[in-house]
């Protein structure tokens, strides 16, 4: 029997069994009510609600603009429709880097006004003040090293982080920190499998990779993507499971054509 079906709320202690017991982790986003109502029904151990709602939900080219009260409102539609899932909330920029006063703040903020589990943050040791602070009052902390997109400008691309031994070294040392201040899980994003799978065995706490190989202890991605609602975007760890665009269009179309010939509604479809 796996671990995540004998519980009836998937908890950050879950995780740690299922790591425990080699059962992978399921992760996916989601910003609003329905979409989160139709993952949480689908069986998602845990759903972030992620700062890429600054991109697939409110077009910005980053994830830099988007503020706590966006990802308040995004996380309480998400909470309000989630029964099961475990509900991650990404702490956005400028509310966490260089005051650990203010991570907690924020992080208070999102637990409170969205109800929500838990919250991510990025970077390793430099924001080891923040996390330690937010971890002292209770809420649990996710992680997430390697390509950190809060950090865009200062890496120039979204090209694979740590291929360079100074930088994989690094962020060998900052998942360790991670885990030693108290954080249940570290996101691994875009790092060569063979250093996600390395870093994934010398912790205790899961990893969950976007990117990362196959062998951290679950995986992540974002819903429009892999649903395939959001067409630009096609990288190489990306796989497509569904064609909506292609589905949606195609109603719409139809949608339209039946208005303009008067076909849309029929005698059936009025009072």
């Amino acid at each position: 029997m796996s671990v995540h079906k004998e519980v009836k709320r998937i908890t950050t202690h879950t995780l740690q069994e299922m790591k425990n017991h080699g059962e992978k982790i399921a992760m996916l986003t989601a910003y609003d009510y329905s979409m989160a109502t139709i993952v949480d029904a689908a069986g998602m151990d845990i759903i972030l609600v992620g700062d890429s709602a600054s991109n697939v939900m409110a077009g910005h080219e980053t994830t830099l603009p988007i503020t706590l009260d966006q990802m308040i409102y995004h996380a309480s539609a998400v909470v309000r429709a989630a029964k099961r899932a475990l509900i991650v909330v990404d702490l956005p920029f400028g509310t966490y880097q260089g005051n650990s006063k203010e991570a907690l703040a924020s992080a208070i903020r999102i637990m409170k006004e969205s109800g929500a589990h838990a919250v991510k943050i990025e970077g390793g040791i430099e924001i080891a003040e923040s996390v330690s602070r937010i971890l002292t009052a209770g809420i649990p902390v996710m992680g997430h090293l390697g390509l950190t997109p809060q950090s865009i400008y200062k890496f120039g691309t979204y090209t694979v982080r740590a291929k360079e031994e100074v930088e994989a070294q690094k962020l060998r040392e900052d998942a360790l920190k991670l885990q030693e201040l108290g954080c249940f899980g570290i996101v691994l994003e875009k790092i060569p499998a063979q250093l996600a799978k390395e870093v994934s065995e010398s912790l205790v706490i899961p990893t969950i990779g976007i990117g990362a190989g196959q062998h951290c202890d679950g995986q992540v991605l974002v819903i429009h993507d892999m649903l395939g609602i959001n067409k630009g975007f096609k990288p190489r760890f990306l796989r497509q499971y569904a064609n909506l665009a292609e589905v949606m269009n195609s109603a719409i179309k139809n949608y339209v054509s039946d208005v303009k010939a008067k076909e849309f509604p029929n005698e059936k479809e009025q009072y």
